[in-house]
């Protein structure tokens, strides 16, 4: 099917106590070259820019619409809410209508009458306590979109680090770093460099497992039965991929100078560091997909839904990074 001319992207709100709604009405103030269309209870969104003294004006979505975004102005597609949300209250009723939302978005993006989706934060306490298995939004898709595997990934101004493993106990990490998942997760992150973000020729930077990246096999054999050769079959594709190297020294201007991406074997090996240079000021993408989705870098701040105090960066950053993606899919170009 043809790509539509105007460019559409799908917003869904998380936890509907959380910020979730408080940042896509703080990021629909500014301009977009797309149009915006979140998938919400209206009536939660009234009532939440109410709270925020902030203007926001609410039409229902309709096919053939092709305006673009108007700061101040969303477009919707309902989904109701089965009880009043609170601020900062959560409420096990709710989990069906969080899900629902990421349902609507997923099967309106698969079936191309949406470019992306942009997702709020959820609460993965109360969906778990609601008795629903959930892991993470980067699961969930992938189950949906029938993904064989899902990489999560994310990225700031400076810097984008990618994960072999993601929401795992830590001592279950090792049994899963496999050369099989291992060149998986390093094709599916070639390609979408490639062809979501446009790098025609990405360098990436891989680390060890093991402390000293296994100090020659005395620390841990992982990387020399397993990372290794996988770097070097890759190097012999031609691909550029440096590594592995210790982790605790990987994250230096002398190696991310010339680096498009980090892959790290776990998530709070990667995470930490690029929270820490770049919290609040970067986004979660996920690779693997057949459709386009970025999120928010943070969690539902329950405490500050509602005041006003939330910081909506990450949102515009990821609605920002979305429409990008959108124009270059199937692109490519030098390294940005």
């Amino acid at each position: 099917m043809s790509r539509c001319k105007q460019r559409r992207i799908l917003i869904t709100l998380g936890e509907p106590a959380g910020i979730g709604p408080d940042i896509a009405i703080m990021a629909a103030q500014q301009a977009y070259a797309a149009q915006l269309i979140v998938v919400a209870d209206p009536v939660l969104l009234t009532q939440r820019a109410t709270y925020l003294g902030i203007p926001l004006q609410l039409t229902e979505w309709q096919s053939g619409l092709e305006s673009k975004h108007q700061p101040g102005h969303l477009y919707f597609l309902p989904v109701n809410l089965p009880v009043e949300s609170e601020c900062g209250q959560l409420n096990q009723v709710n989990v069906s209508y969080v899900l629902q939302t990421l349902d609507v978005a997923i099967e309106h993006c698969l079936n191309d009458v949406f470019d992306a989706i942009v997702t709020g934060p959820v609460q993965k306490s109360i969906i778990n306590d609601a008795g629903i298995s959930f892991s993470g939004h980067t699961e969930y898709f992938a189950e949906k979109t029938q993904a064989t595997l899902p990489v999560m990934m994310l990225a700031s101004k400076n810097l984008r680090v990618a994960l072999v493993t993601t929401h795992l106990p830590l001592n279950q990490v090792a049994a899963e770093i496999t050369a099989p998942r291992l060149s998986q997760v390093l094709q599916i992150l070639f390609d979408d460099l490639q062809q979501k973000f446009g790098i025609m020729q990405p360098h990436v930077i891989i680390s060890g497992l093991n402390p000293h990246a296994g100090e020659g096999g005395h620390l841990g054999c992982e990387e020399v039965e397993i990372i290794t050769p996988v770097v070097q079959a890759f190097r012999q594709r031609g691909y550029q991929i440096t590594g592995p190297l210790p982790a605790d020294t990987l994250f230096v201007s002398k190696h991310l100078a010339s680096a498009d991406a980090v892959l790290a074997m776990y998530h709070d090996q990667g995470l930490p560091v690029l929270k820490y240079s770049g919290f609040g000021n970067a986004i979660n993408v996920t690779l693997g997909l057949p459709i386009i989705r970025t999120s928010v870098d943070h969690g539902t701040a329950l405490e500050l839904a509602g005041t006003g105090q939330a910081d909506s960066t990450s949102m515009q950053l990821a609605i920002k990074t979305a429409i990008e993606m959108t124009s270059l899919k199937g692109q490519s170009r030098e390294r940005l």
